[in-house]
């Protein structure tokens, strides 16, 4: 990295950094409140709020948001006349899934191989670390050129639209000139990456039912119906031979034009094991980042071990589809459940309930906000240029700011790279990642301010 008095600056802090993002990392804040004690995201949410008033925000608040969590907000006024800018992280994690299967203990901010380890590492509480650095930095040369809002959200990983929906409530509490997001990724470690697009999402909980009770399937086994059995038929209908999504009278022929991702390099990434084909129709770019994918979540159903010779009742699963920019989320969700209802077989009774739901995104390239961004991109990351790409997964938060606030400009960056492995076991940040994308975003600010 080029020396500069901002890049200096971070670099002295991150020693800071890693204490702070060890502090937030062992709230185990899952925003599920069956599995996880509220007290832990309560904790977290305190702890942003403690931070933003340590960096001089004023009327900082915790929200109550609808969904029953809290999101945390705060203002740093600029001078008079500058520009507005929204900092955007989340303080909810996914769940830990296999603790036995981490390396260290999920929860605890672990150094291994120049690597920091931990939940919620990368998605997102090192994004909240990120924008902290910016504004330190930014304090300490010459002061923050903007008027700084800031929103962690304590929802985002469970879908269930809290903030959306506070935001909706509060029009005047978000708006902005320009919206930064802190939860995507670079394309590669060192290759500085906005996010263009982002695809949308909808979750259907699935239930089929065929009998009054379970039966024994010798005596009965044969003919009486199986629900487990309809299930999968019905989990079956909704792929290709190749693996292609197929839900009925739902596209999935776009194609992306940008920045590709070669095979090679996803098979690594994915950590696809030998022998093992990909699945879909066109390069990988055009399979996940412009064209619907569905994925079956869970199933409730028998578990190997213990289970009986009995014919099912009754059997649940749980389905999440992706849709690209351009379809519209709702109408998917109609596709989705009447697709389930058509090809569920010899006349099982089956149910249908959408329970999470988030539209598509797009960005606009071409606004002074992304020129601002690539030409701090290319500073902070000396010889690369800046790329985009899209992103697969759905921040929902993105078109309900889009909507209520239309002139604003939307960028989405952060720590989310594919060594991070976000959401699987053995979560990661790069240390590197952090530095530099810290510099990179408290240069988008000067240069923003000055355009």
């Amino acid at each position: 990295m080029s020396p500069n008095p901002i890049a200096e600056t971070v670099a002295s802090l991150m020693p800071k950094a890693k204490a702070e993002l060890t502090e937030l990392v062992a709230f185990k804040s899952v925003a599920d409140f069956d599995q996880f004690p509220r007290s832990e995201s309560e904790a977290a949410a305190n702890w942003v709020a403690d931070a933003l008033r340590a960096e001089g925000f004023q009327d900082v608040a915790l929200l109550d948001t609808p969904d029953g969590t809290q999101s945390v907000y705060g203002v740093l006024p600029g001078p008079e006349g500058a520009p507005t800018v929204l900092l955007y992280a989340h303080y909810d994690v996914q769940p830990p899934l296999d603790e036995a299967a981490w390396t260290t203990p999920p929860f605890e901010l672990t150094e291994r191989e120049g690597r920091w380890y931990g939940r919620g590492s990368a998605d997102c509480k090192g994004g909240m670390i990120m924008h902290l650095l910016a504004l330190r930095a930014l304090k300490a040369n010459g002061g923050v050129p903007v008027t700084v809002k800031v929103i962690a959200e304590g929802s985002e990983e469970m879908g269930t639209g809290g903030l959306e929906r506070y935001a909706e409530q509060h029009p005047d509490l978000l708006t902005a000139d320009t919206i930064v997001i802190g939860d995507a990724g670079n394309f590669r470690v060192g290759l500085p990456t906005v996010t263009a697009t982002l695809r949308g999402m909808t979750l259907v909980r699935v239930r089929v039912d065929t009998l009054g009770g379970n039966l024994h399937s010798g005596q009965f086994g044969g003919a009486a119906p199986d629900a487990l059995a309809a299930l999968v038929r019905v989990l079956d209908s909704l792929r290709a031979e190749d693996g292609s999504t197929t839900v009925d009278g739902l596209t999935g022929d776009e194609v992306w034009d940008g920045l590709q991702y070669e095979e090679d390099a996803f098979r690594k990434d994915a950590k696809v094991l030998d022998g093992v084909e990909l699945i879909g129709a066109g390069t990988v770019a055009d399979r996940i980042w412009a064209r619907p994918a569905v994925t079956v979540l869970g199933i409730d159903c028998p578990p190997v071990v213990g289970a009986t010779p009995s014919v099912q009742a009754g059997a649940r699963a749980l389905i999440s589809l992706r849709v690209p920019p351009g379809v519209d989320a709702a109408e998917a969700t109609k596709l989705l459940q009447a697709h389930v209802e058509a090809h569920t077989p010899w006349g099982a009774q089956v149910t249908t309930e959408q329970i999470g739901q988030g539209q598509a995104f797009r960005a606009d390239t071409t606004s002074p906000a992304y020129a601002a961004m690539a030409e701090a991109m290319g500073e902070a990351y000396p010889g690369e240029e800046m790329q985009y790409a899209g992103q697969g997964g759905s921040i929902p938060l993105c078109n309900t700011l889009a909507a209520l606030y239309p002139q604003a400009e939307i960028l989405l960056i952060g720590l989310s790279e594919p060594e991070a492995q976000i959401h699987a076991v053995n979560e990661s940040v790069s240390p590197e990642e952090l530095e530099r994308l810290s510099v990179a975003e408290a240069l988008f600010l000067q240069k923003y301010a000055a355009s």
